[in-house]
């Protein structure tokens, strides 16, 4: 048996295969409320009876004043819970283990949503200056995290996973590119990392040490080895599982030439063999094909794989990499259909409605 079949334990639970689904937003399904309609948990339910052995829902806002953007679904409110406990349930019947990535989008929260704060001022992001968040504001906004997580318990999810790359807010506070402070928040990698892991701890005393906290950390911040600190830090604090990913330095890194995969996936690989077993460790961007999949799995590259795309593109593209069954591909189109403000339809999508006219997916209207 291929061992991207074979099951993996992550935190207190056992994963049947190494395959997970990424967390991707789906912008403007829902309204300004958060709440997660109906269409949300047939959109995961396809990917588990696809065949994903975990599946990380969407970032979902811990606050209405952090969101990316008007329409982000959130668990800033019990209201949401409904909904969100519909997602777990239609992933579980499948047998897939789902987690709810939270977040807060720091300076890259949307105009209309909050100010541009995070950890420092004075920065210029996306054409706006930053403001610099006070310790009280940090304090309420750790406090948010974790009542956050304690309402994904409640909505059934395993675990959660933290939003720490891609330049939102947990990221800023990492990563010494963007964060300046020169108090407990700041300067040595314990304090940049001192918000991340006190969310950490709290989720776990508050939720248990059965419910997996994971988090999406970068694989260079700005080097590797500043990456590697990082994700210490957040193993000592409780983290159960790293979702590798790029974070605010990783295009800095000058990458070997010749591998079969991209430079991130290669720091997601570099942050595997760092971590040496010690939690497990995934890494993401641009596997689309089972071979590719298959090879970082079989030659112990990384404990799992993160797909996006492939899995958009056909929710059943785990099954072809466990089965060898036939998919449609990804074609790695220029303007993906989930990226904001680009109308897109993908042609993925398209394809599969010719012989599945009931399949449920963003040409839906």
């Amino acid at each position: 048996m291929k061992k991207i079949c074979t099951p993996i334990k992550i935190g207190s639970k056992t994963v049947r295969n190494r395959i997970t689904f990424a967390p991707t937003v789906k912008f403007d399904w829902t309204d300004g409320s958060g709440i997660p309609i109906e269409r949300f948990a047939r959109h995961y339910e396809l990917r588990a009876k696809g065949g994903a052995g975990l599946i990380v829902v969407e970032a979902t806002c811990v606050t209405p004043s952090g969101r990316l953007a008007p329409t982000q679904l959130g668990l800033w409110d019990d209201s949401q819970i409904a909904g969100h406990r519909a997602i777990a349930e239609a992933c579980h019947k499948h047998g897939a283990v789902v987690l709810v990535q939270i977040h807060h989008g720091g300076y890259n929260t949307h105009p209309e949503c909050g100010p541009a704060k995070g950890p420092s001022a004075g920065l210029t992001i996306h054409g706006r200056t930053t403001e610099a968040l006070t310790v009280d504001e940090i304090e309420t906004i750790c406090a948010q995290f974790i009542r956050a997580a304690e309402r994904a318990h409640e909505a059934g999810y395993d675990g959660v996973q933290l939003h720490g790359c891609h330049g939102y807010l947990l990221n800023q506070f990492a990563s010494p590119l963007s964060n300046l402070r020169t108090d407990e928040y700041g300067g040595t990698v314990e304090n940049r990392t001192r918000l991340a892991c006190r969310i950490i701890r709290g989720i776990k005393e508050s939720c248990g040490s059965d419910f997996i906290v994971s988090v999406r950390t970068p694989g260079a911040e700005p080097t590797l080895e500043d990456a590697w600190a990082i994700a210490d830090a957040y193993i000592a604090a409780g983290a159960d599982y790293l979702q590798v990913s790029s974070g605010m330095g990783s295009e800095q890194i000058n990458c070997p030439e010749g591998l079969p995969y991209t430079p991130i996936v290669w720091q997601g690989t570099e942050m595997h063999r760092y971590i040496n077993g010690r939690v497990p460790v995934s890494v993401v961007n641009g596997i689309l094909k089972p071979e590719l999949a298959t090879y970082i799995i079989e030659n112990n590259l990384a404990d799992t794989i993160d797909s996006a795309r492939a899995m958009l593109a056909d929710p059943n593209w785990p099954n072809t990499v466990l089965t060898g069954s036939s998919y449609v591909p990804c074609r790695n189109c220029k303007i993906c259909f989930w990226s904001p403000f680009m109308p897109h339809r993908c042609p993925a999508v398209a394809e599969r409605h010719k012989t599945d006219p009931d399949c449920v997916d963003y040409n839906e209207a």
